[in-house]
């Protein structure tokens, strides 16, 4: 089944609305206006209203009646906890990730599929001066990137992905070939790891697994991510092994 197929028969267009509304939220931009809101979501002002009010209402929005501004409301902090807290997932992978940061020093993460783009929801910053930052709630899209990549290789009806996709350039190292990246992703299944240099951030090398269940299907990737100029310092096989280990023991607690 299809993107669009699923989208017609399966889910609600005005919740896909309010969905998108409470996404255009980013660390880089955590207060919107209603008319930056509208842009962001291409949502009328007049729709986007009743929106917006009702996620005040119910605490999921904040709205700041001096600037007529609004940011996200402490009802998804709350609910956000409880995820951390019930997340088996996030639980078992947390303390292993942790450890695998303090014992490298190297930028460390989570990241599951989230609809059509991969977002980060664990992350360890490097304890270098010189590192890739990541944040939590941080998205791209599936096609660039070794943790990116890793999802995409075991996510379901991968072709219809590709074919439907357009893959726009992120950097000039970015894979903007459909058949390099379907050849790519097919090698990825095979091996069970991911290794990308400068395909997303220019400089910034990762190697990444992927995390599945008993029926083979994808649940999240774990991901180290090196400086381009530091990357070197490591065996590469030595990387691939500590990545392919770290990734076997969470499944091995979650299953």
């Amino acid at each position: 089944m299809n993107q669009e197929t699923f989208e017609k028969n399966y889910t609600m267009s005005s919740l896909h609305k309010a969905i998108k509304v409470l996404k255009a939220f980013t660390k880089e931009e955590p207060n919107l206006s209603l008319t930056e809101l509208s842009k962001k979501t291409g949502i009328s002002i007049s729709s986007l209203q009743r929106f917006v009010s009702t996620f005040v209402y119910e605490g999921f929005l904040h709205k700041d009646e001096g600037t007529k501004r609004y940011q996200l409301g402490h009802s998804l902090l709350y609910l956000g906890n409880l995820v951390k807290q019930e997340s088996s997932l996030i639980i078992v992978a947390e303390p292993i990730l942790r450890k695998l940061n303090e014992d490298m020093g190297e930028s460390v993460s989570m990241n599951i599929i989230d609809g059509l783009e991969r977002r980060c929801i664990v992350n360890y910053d490097s304890t270098y001066p010189l590192s890739t930052k990541m944040y939590v709630g941080d998205t791209s899209p599936l096609y660039a990137g070794a943790s990116s990549k890793t999802l995409l290789a075991f996510m379901p009806n991968v072709e219809d992905y590709v074919e439907h996709i357009t893959l726009e350039p992120i950097t000039d190292k970015t894979i903007c070939s459909k058949e390099q990246l379907l050849n790519e992703l097919q090698q990825i299944r095979v091996q069970r790891f991911a290794i990308s240099n400068s395909e997303r951030v220019r400089g910034a090398c990762s190697v990444s697994a992927p995390i599945l269940n008993a029926s083979h299907q994808i649940i999240a990737s774990v991901t180290l991510v090196i400086p381009e100029v530091r990357y070197n310092d490591y065996d590469e096989n030595h990387l691939i092994a500590t990545i392919l280990n770290v990734a076997a023991n969470i499944e091995k607690q979650l299953f």
